[in-house]
């Protein structure tokens, strides 16, 4: 992977000056660990008409597969050989944006302790970038670098120039030229775009990118034309994160349209004159009926199926009356966020011992889920393909058998309530189907009646009286009566 950066000078103004403002020598090579890897500095050429910095990055494959994102390019779960043999070492990507923004910290920032003058001067830029993965090709390139005053050559780099038939690739050969830059702009500029062109990055994005991504595009980002795109892009498409970063950005130009302070404009209305009230998240909503649930029920020990990041279990956490919980996930990633929300390692001995996270698949029988007093499936069901469900069922309420199961899943009668969901669409792309509240009310009463449980169907949100609540529980409680005969080969097979 690999960066230059030339510009040119005089006697009286040395092309030279780019070791100061850089704080690397010219005449040094210089190496820096990261976590993915070793990036150097060295210079190609350095005199006083002419100076090239060059930054590359030789990448670990095997540290990028255990420490992030490495199942793939943006982790997608490809074949495992695809972990280690990728593009991962050669084309830029955040990989390299964040090498810039560790090694070149300083000259990001416009700090330069030995002349502190050079910093704000415009000079002339060369970057030249050999692999780049532009996704949206060289129009979109331009797109997003010429509005910032880049003179831009994105050349498309051919599959094979054995065979030229095949086209291009989604790689370009980016160099990029300005004379009104300075360099301080001209890292920023690379830092926040080439994850945005890669349209992927290699570590999880958290709500500090937020910051990181105002901080990069001071100055420049709240006025372009492709904000909204490089926003999600840089967020990874995460739609909350999206919002809150568009929302500063546009108190940001506010503040620049009226010649006032952000402070002044988000400080407009005094915090004492808001009354009304905000709306609680359907998110918490749903956790309080769990909780609400669960206490009527007398459960201590409880089992979250579908754990996910241990929202659940945190609040359960909270609560004395649970003495065991059991977070169970397929996903490792998933566990280990939840122990990082919960603080395991942190934890003290009492507390931690209430708490278990697991991994599991909850489309096979499990010795280790038997035993418990109360199960949640917490928008889980949703999530997988519909001849899989009776493998879930005989698993849960055939096998564990728990004295009390609640499940909740989306009432798809309500999304015609939300405004910004297209007609048709599900409320996650990952959601398998939706269930009206007629067809989870069957699916309830079908499962209660074949493994001895009662079942009582709970609204959770508000309950319109046309489509009904946003979300449908169904609260199983074990009956004294057997139950029906069910063919268990069937159910284990399915």
């Amino acid at each position: 992977m690999f960066l230059t950066i030339t510009t040119t000078g005089t006697r009286e103004r040395p092309a030279t000056d780019l070791g100061f403002l850089l704080h690397k020598h010219p005449d040094k090579a210089q190496a820096f660990s990261t976590s993915y890897g070793k990036a150097h500095v060295l210079y190609p050429e350095a005199d006083a008409e002419r100076c090239t910095a060059a930054l590359l990055l030789e990448v670990d494959a095997v540290a990028l597969v255990r420490r992030g994102k490495g199942k793939g390019r943006g982790g997608a779960p490809d074949a495992a050989l695809a972990q280690y043999v990728n593009d991962r070492p050669y084309a830029a990507s955040s990989l390299l944006a964040v090498a810039l923004s560790a090694v070149f910290s300083s000259a990001m920032r416009g700090v330069c302790t030995a002349k502190p003058e050079l910093p704000a001067q415009p000079r002339p830029l060369r970057v030249e970038v050999p692999a780049l993965p532009a996704r949206g090709g060289p129009d979109l390139v331009r797109r997003l670098f010429e509005p910032l005053g880049w003179t831009v050559s994105a050349e498309p780099v051919a599959l094979d120039t054995e065979f030229p038939d095949w086209g291009d690739s989604r790689y370009v050969r980016l160099v990029l030229e300005s004379e009104t830059l300075t360099l301080a702009e001209a890292l920023r500029h690379l830092y926040v775009l080439l994850p945005v062109l890669d349209d992927a990055k290699h570590y999880w994005v958290a709500p500090d990118e937020v910051d990181k991504l105002l901080r990069a595009g001071e100055g420049w980002l709240p006025g372009h034309p492709e904000q909204k795109l490089i926003t999600s892009r840089f967020l990874s498409r995460r739609w909350s994160l999206t919002r809150q970063a568009m929302e500063r950005l546009e108190l940001v130009r506010l503040a620049e349209t009226d010649d006032s302070e952000v402070e002044e404009i988000d400080n407009a209305v005094e915090a004492e004159a808001e009354t009304e009230e905000k709306p609680t998240p359907l998110a918490v909503q749903r956790r309080d009926a769990i909780l609400a649930a669960l206490g009527a029920s007398g459960a201590a020990r409880v089992l979250d199926l579908g754990c996910g990041q241990g929202q659940l279990v945190q609040a359960m956490l909270k609560d004395p009356r649970f003495t065991e919980i059991v977070g169970v996930d397929v996903s490792m990633r998933a566990l280990a966020i939840a122990s990082r929300r919960l603080k395991l390692d942190r934890m003290g001995e009492r507390q931690a011992s209430r708490v278990t996270l697991i991994q599991g698949s909850l489309a096979y029988t499990d010795t280790r889920l038997k035993g418990y007093d109360a199960a949640v499936l917490s928008e889980v069901i949703e999530h997988l393909d519909l001849p899989r469900l009776p493998a879930l069922e005989y698993a849960v309420f055939g096998s564990a058998r728990p004295r009390t199961v609640l499940v909740t899943t989306p009432n798809v009668e309500y999304n015609v309530r939300w405004e910004t969901l297209p007609a048709g669409h599900v409320r996650h792309g990952d959601h398998r189907f939706e269930w009206t509240r007629e067809e989870f009310r069957t699916w309830a009463d079908e499962v209660a009646a074949r493994h001895g449980y009662d079942v009582d169907l709970v609204p959770v949100g508000p309950d319109d009286p046309e489509v009904g609540p946003p979300t449908q529980m169904a609260v199983f409680s074990m009956s004294t009566a057997m139950p029906s005969t069910t063919n268990e080969k069937e159910a284990k097979a399915a």
